[in-house]
């Protein structure tokens, strides 16, 4: 039995978001840029819920800490560079 692949689509359709790549990328360039001293888990637009997946995800060193890492460089990234 084949594991789902987890990637940035799976973790927005945990999250409970629009999960097609033109959703994502509107998340991203809505709420980028994330200031450099806050936490992905601790940014003022999730729900309750989806900062506690995160931060437990983070945390636990789970299996979705490396999608949730992608998303987190996408958010804090320098565009410009």
């Amino acid at each position: 039995m084949e594991l789902p692949v987890k990637d940035l689509t799976t973790l927005f359709d945990q999250l409970g978001l629009d999960s097609d790549q033109a959703s994502i990328d509107a998340f991203v360039a809505k709420h980028y840029p994330l200031p450099d001293d806050v936490k992905i888990s601790e940014a003022p637009f999730w729900t309750p819920s989806q900062a506690a997946f995160l931060k437990e995800e983070i945390m636990n060193d789970a299996e979705w800490e490396p999608i949730v890492d992608e998303l987190n460089v996408l958010l804090h990234q320098n565009k410009a560079s």
